[in-house]
């Protein structure tokens, strides 16, 4: 989490850089807001109702929750540490993809839970050791990123979709579904949520905008129903009370604008433009040397190292020259399969260029 230099060559971030973020309707919207007097007074733990509601709108066109279910806190990352703490006593197993989020490995062991590995491929998590893993360990959650996964970019085909689901029902078990890139679709066709095929309230499910607007604006909502909601509401209000209502009203208003639109649009046309400028260089440059599959959609490039490659080791390397990249590794919550690294492709494409071949370079004197 540690900001890199200014001046380096940044292919490690995992917001939008600013001249891509939705800083003008930001603004703009939170001068309004920061005017009404009601916004600074204590608001319900779940949040503004107006806002509830257009998160509950954006899945299943409201068919899958009610602005009751929704809750809003202080970001995704805030998102997911409530609802672990809600969902899983400390000690006992969680499961999750790998690789994964590395923000959620890190809440998931702060809170003293047993993280569980289950292997994905290019269709996603494999269903069959899912159930094994659910069966083995008597977990009863499973966090996953059925579209986008971060690292990988790996979607979760429909079928494993059915399947998953069907597991999870199965174990009476909760799926955390972190949908952090829904809004950053670069083809237009990613898969509906999973929630929109849980017929029984086992998917909790978390959206956040800072990933889409800006890293500053820390809004995300996490939907559930029934006992799961109960328990994250308590666990919402021994964390941090309620989100600030300006900033609240001010996302709302974001959202809400006309501009909204444009914004994710020319966002994803730019990402879509650097995307294809970092693969084009790495395969002019690196060749052979790396492996990796082209993501449809979020950030972030998943490069496969030659094995013999320390992916941390190559990272600290970097660094120290001026290019700042993540290594594979904290990704993984057990030992990782290969030696990785997490590019990020919204950076500048004369970063983007420069960074791949000081990249390739290095990889290429370690052969």
């Amino acid at each position: 989490m540690t900001l890199p230099p200014a001046d380096g060559l940044i292919l490690s971030m995992g917001y939008l850089p600013p001249d891509l973020q939705g800083s003008g309707l930001l603004a703009h919207a939170l001068r309004r807001a920061a005017g009404r007097v009601d916004l600074w007074d204590r608001l319900p733990i779940e949040g503004l109702q107006s806002l509830r509601a257009w998160f509950a709108r954006e899945i299943g066109n409201g068919a899958v929750f009610s602005p009751h279910d929704v809750i809003i806190c202080n970001g995704g990352q805030a998102a997911i540490t409530a609802t672990l703490r809600a969902l899983v006593p400390p000690g006992r197993p969680i499961l999750v993809e790998t690789p994964t989020y590395t923000g959620a490995i890190s809440a998931a062991r702060a809170a003293g839970l047993e993280v569980i590995p289950v292997a994905m491929d290019e269709n996603g998590v494999r269903p069959e050791l899912l159930e094994d893993a659910f069966q083995q360990t008597g977990a009863r959650v499973f966090y996953s990123q059925p579209t986008f996964s971060n690292p990988s970019g790996v979607v979760t085909s429909i079928e494993r979709r059915a399947a998953v689901l069907d597991i999870a029902a199965e174990a009476r078990a909760f799926i955390i579904e972190d949908d952090w890139a829904r809004d950053l679709d670069l083809t237009g066709n990613a898969p509906a949520p999973l929630a929109t095929g849980d017929r029984h309230g086992h998917v909790v499910y978390i959206r956040s905008l800072a990933k889409s607007a800006a890293p500053g604006l820390r809004v995300a909502a996490v939907m559930a129903r029934g006992a799961a909601l109960a328990r994250l509401k308590v666990a919402r209000a021994s964390q941090d009370f309620f989100v600030s209502g300006p900033l609240q009203a001010a996302a709302l208003a974001v959202v809400s604008a006309p501009g909204w639109k444009r914004h994710l649009k020319a966002a994803c046309a730019a990402l879509i433009e650097r995307r294809d400028v970092l693969v084009g260089a790495l395969r002019e440059e690196a060749g052979d040397c790396v492996t990796f599959q082209v993501p449809t959609g979020g950030m972030h490039l998943w490069l496969r190292l030659p094995d013999h490659v320390c992916d941390v080791a190559l990272a600290a390397d970097m660094a120290r020259n001026g290019v700042f990249i993540s290594a594979g590794r904290a990704w993984f919550p057990a030992d990782p399969e290969g030696s990785f690294l997490r590019l990020t492709f919204a950076g500048h494409p004369t970063t983007l260029v420069e960074g791949a071949k000081r990249l390739s370079q290095a990889i290429k004197h370690k052969l």
